[in-house]
């Protein structure tokens, strides 16, 4: 499933934060947007997912237009969202939580149940603590409980905000091997991450965001490689 945003506006009350936003997320692409912080790289993936209105500009999602569609409409379209700083139901347990991301879903309990142990067999400390609620659970614990959320649904793409604020390295790289595997599962995947070097390793595609604007693109590599983005943002 493709994902095309096509020239995106977006403002917060007078203040304008997308000026300009064209990028794709072709059938199971891993892609990487990068840009210092109030780039409007968190606007962007809140457009997408429709939790703020566009100011001009479309997305189509396999080709579909989607610019008006409401959120949870979206998501049984196939558009999933973990949102930045995780946003679960800290008095609800680990299972409650992963149970609503299936609640936009038509599907049968039996299909939730498989969907279910998919996400158990991504993140088998979530199998362990599905009975304990989510405030309790560590950051880490806490971003896998967000990433399994999304994927109760059964997205064809992937919006992550920034996965590993706050982790550890050694839980950093459980959740970034994660999204890896549901990559390889053919799910694309529009990440936005703290971590640019790890980002740009990951991606198929990436693209820089300042002022609202894509003033680059390419490779992944092809941007590690870039001497411009390495001053920028890997302090070379």
């Amino acid at each position: 499933m493709k994902l095309e945003l096509r020239s995106l506006q977006a403002a917060y009350g007078k203040v304008q934060v997308l000026w300009d936003v064209s990028l794709s997320v072709e059938e199971g692409q891993f892609v990487a947007l990068i840009g210092a912080n109030g780039a409007g790289k968190t606007t962007t993936l809140r457009a997408v997912s429709g939790l703020m209105p566009l100011k001009g500009g479309r997305i189509l999602l396999q080709g579909q237009d989607i610019s008006r569609m409401p959120s949870a409409q979206r998501v049984q379209q196939g558009l999933g969202h973990v949102p930045e700083g995780r946003q679960l139901f800290p008095g609800m347990t680990v299972l409650e939580n992963l149970e609503l991301g299936a609640q936009v879903r038509t599907a049968s309990w039996q299909v939730k149940d498989q969907t279910l142990g998919t996400v158990f067999d991504l993140f088998p400390r979530l199998a362990e603590r599905q009975g304990q609620l989510s405030g309790t659970l560590s950051g880490g614990e806490q971003q896998m409980v967000a990433i399994g959320r999304a994927m109760m649904a059964l997205p064809r793409v992937l919006l992550v905000d920034e996965p590993s604020l706050g982790l550890s390295p050694l839980l950093t790289g459980v959740v970034f091997k994660a999204l890896k595997e549901i990559n390889k599962q053919g799910v694309g995947v529009l990440l936005v991450e703290q971590n640019v070097r790890q980002s740009l390793q990951l991606a198929d595609q990436a693209y820089v965001l300042e002022n609202g604007q894509v003033v680059r693109e390419g490779s992944g590599q092809a941007l590690l490689e870039d001497p411009e983005v390495q001053r920028a943002y890997l302090a070379f």
